[in-house]
């Protein structure tokens, strides 16, 4: 099985497997994260993890794949992206943190998809790569965009020309890795972060989504305004009254 999505109550997984193939991606793949991002507007779901039923995350694109599409006109091979480009999207509007648990690595798209979530799990072992370049191609996805916000510069670049692997532990010590975890262990390590997130205030949550992703395209000033309007409404909301009332009362909030 290429895929599978699994709803698990308040959390929905998706599994890729395609694990012959290093889990490349799939119509399989692609439908799920869709599926997913459509049930993700339910109030029940809290969290997605995106993660891999074999020992590598995700490949990124079959080259067998791309080899056939050589012979399409550039505007099909347009196209083609472009369904991608929707998945990558679709995880950023997402209302529900997103969460990648990556055993073994990620690469090409993969770690396109990898980036496009709003935390990363991964096994100290796994290794991130860029790896376009060598099979003489370019970064798609959304990995040039990604890498902007959360790499420096030097080491994208290293990255996109070069196609070297960089280790988890190097992402997480420039902060685009959340947590890193024993090999084995990091659907495990995301389970337990979903919990913390579904013990939170999900409308909040999803809000404070939209400030973090806008605060790389607006002004300043745009800025300021979108967190005024924000939290003027937050603070007439029964989250913010649940949860001020639980601090002053030195206990745990309930928001479900």
């Amino acid at each position: 099985m290429s895929a599978r999505l699994q709803d698990a109550g308040d959390r929905l997984i998706i599994w890729n497997g395609n694990s012959e193939k290093r889990g490349a991606l799939s119509p399989e793949l692609y439908a799920c994260i869709l599926e997913a991002m459509a049930l993700a507007q339910e109030p029940r779901i809290r969290a997605v993890i995106l993660t891999s039923e074999g020992d590598f995350f995700c490949a990124g694109g079959d080259l067998n794949v791309l080899i056939a599409r050589r012979a399409m006109p550039e505007t099909a091979r347009r196209e083609k992206v472009d369904l991608l480009h929707d998945l990558v999207r679709g995880l950023r509007a997402c209302p529900v943190p997103v969460i990648a648990a990556v055993e073994g690595g990620a690469a090409g798209a993969g770690l396109s998809l990898a980036l496009a979530c709003d935390m990363i799990v991964a096994t100290k072992e796994a290794k991130f790569t860029a790896a376009y370049v060598k099979a003489g191609l370019v970064p798609d996805g959304g990995l040039t965009s990604a890498m902007a916000r959360l790499l420096p510069r030097p080491l994208a670049m290293e990255m996109c020309l070069l196609g070297r692997p960089v280790m988890a532990s190097r992402f997480a010590d420039l902060g685009a890795v959340s947590r890193l975890c024993a090999v084995g262990n990091a659907m495990e390590e995301a389970m337990i972060l979903a919990d913390t997130l579904a013990a939170g205030p999900r409308d909040a949550q999803t809000v404070i989504r939209g400030l973090v992703a806008s605060a790389y395209e607006q002004t300043e000033q745009q800025q300021l305004d979108a967190e005024r309007d924000a939290m003027a409404h937050a603070a007439g909301q029964d989250e913010a009254a649940e949860g001020i009332a639980a601090f002053l009362e030195k206990r745990k909030p309930d928001y479900r």
